[in-house]
């Protein structure tokens, strides 16, 4: 019985931890994406309308 209740607390922490670390990437994700859009644009205005 002691395995089994070690099993299912590896499989909730695998969980747990699988749902933060989709968070995180995906706010990492959006602030990459973010950043290169400004960096395009600044470059574009830089370059081409100064």
């Amino acid at each position: 019985m002691e395995n089994f209740v070690y099993y299912v607390f590896i499989l909730l922490l695998v969980v747990v931890g699988f749902f933060v670390v989709k968070k995180v990437a995906g706010c990492i994700i959006r602030t990459v994406v973010t950043l290169a859009v400004l960096g395009a644009l600044a470059a574009i205005y830089y370059f081409y309308l100064r």
